[in-house]
């Protein structure tokens, strides 16, 4: 059975730094098609973050571009976003996701909350 567990979550000022992780059980990260993060604030839409394909291509909304970086390490298995310039706006919940031919498995997600 495979298996997303996101931590790194907390409590962040504005302008600071966390580092997402997402342990994946059950499949090596390198069979996955893609991977992604997404967030949900509190009252919004789920919103996509960023994704990294199998090929390690990263592609970023335009909210993070230029502050978050993703990354797969092959070796520990994990799904990483590393997120600096924190803003209030990027309080939310942190989901991570694999996508490939079957439907999308997700994790249970990490809080960051930013503080002014």
């Amino acid at each position: 059975q495979v298996r997303l567990v996101e931590s790194g979550g907390g409590l962040a000022q504005t302008g600071e730094s966390l580092r997402l992780s997402c342990v994946v059980s059950g499949i090596t990260i390198r069979s996955i098609a893609s991977m992604a993060w997404f967030r949900r604030a509190p009252g919004k839409e789920r919103e996509w973050v960023a994704t990294c394909t199998r090929s390690n291509t990263a592609t970023y909304a335009d909210s993070v571009k230029g502050r978050f970086t993703i990354t797969r390490d092959n070796g520990k298995n994990t799904l990483d976003l590393q997120m600096s310039s924190l803003k209030p706006e990027d309080t939310a919940m942190y989901y991570c996701s694999a996508h490939g031919d079957a439907e999308p498995i997700w994790g249970q997600g990490t809080q960051v909350t930013v503080s002014s």
